[in-house]
């Protein structure tokens, strides 16, 4: 399995806003960069989880389609957390998905796959671990803040990663851009990718990592079934409360309580 990095086929064009870049968009069906590379999974036998930009009608999406390592496409993630920052602006050109959660039965195991912001959420991964995900990887876009010239957030990038593999049990595999990219509408406005792509472990250990400004390959074995057994042995989903998770079902912490409550309140 290899990960590429989120829109790794397109400039990182979310750094402005400029409508002219909705015609990069794709298609599901008529996108040539799906094609391509599903192409070169069934030559080389490898999964690759494709991030592209979706078209579909009259709305747009960042989205994510696995190649099997047979050449198949395995049908449609769209990122559900949609940032909105000086740099990255994505509420520009992307509607927050509406696909839900999606984890992949490939050649090479059960993947479960969010898409840059998507990692920041424990939700995200908690729900592609309950759906049966064996590796959580998560393409990515992040670097310089042109907002905050004095923020570097490389080290809680990766961190909060490892604590999704801490707490799930799942190794964790996260793909990021390198370089720096300019707007096309203001020369000042830059962006500079820190890379540090890495693997970490089922318990968040460092397996392997890329430096800031090169590019590479960072390789790491993962038998599948030892880690199965380590991770149900540990009894973490069995002791699971679903019944007293309910402030998760709202965006002020009160769905448990009663509808006259919140009202009153």
């Amino acid at each position: 399995m290899i990960l590429l990095q989120e829109l790794f086929a397109t400039p990182y064009f979310c750094i402005e806003q400029e409508h002219k870049h909705l015609a990069l968009a794709e298609e599901y069906r008529d996108s040539r960069v799906l094609a391509r590379f599903a192409a070169l999974a069934r030559e080389l036998s490898v999964v690759l989880p494709l991030s592209w930009y979706e078209r579909a009608g009259n709305a747009f999406f960042n989205s994510l389609s696995v190649a099997d390592a047979d050449g198949r496409l395995l049908g449609v993630y769209r990122k559900t957390h949609i940032p909105n920052a000086i740099g990255y602006q994505e509420k520009e050109y992307f509607s927050p998905g509406d696909t839900g959660f999606r984890v992949w039965d490939t050649a090479y195991g059960r993947l479960g796959v969010g898409i840059c912001w998507d990692q920041w959420f424990p939700e995200t991964a908690r729900c592609m671990a309950l759906m049966g995900a064996e590796v959580l990887l998560y393409p990515t876009a992040i670097g310089s803040e042109p907002g905050d010239a004095t923020l570097d957030s490389r080290d809680h990038w990766q961190m909060a990663m490892r604590g999704h593999a801490a707490a799930n049990l799942l190794p964790v595999v996260a793909s990021n851009r390198i370089g720096r990219e300019t707007a096309t509408t203001d020369p000042q406005l830059q962006m500079d990718f820190y890379g540090s792509s890495f693997i970490s472990d089922h318990k968040g250990k460092l397996l392997a990592e890329a430096d800031r400004h090169h590019s590479g390959v960072q390789l790491v074995t993962l038998d599948l079934e030892a880690l199965a057994a380590d991770r149900l042995s540990w009894g973490v989903y069995r002791d699971r409360r679903p019944d007293m998770y309910g402030a998760l079902m709202s965006l002020d912490g009160r769905a448990q309580h009663s509808q006259r409550t919140i009202r009153e309140v």
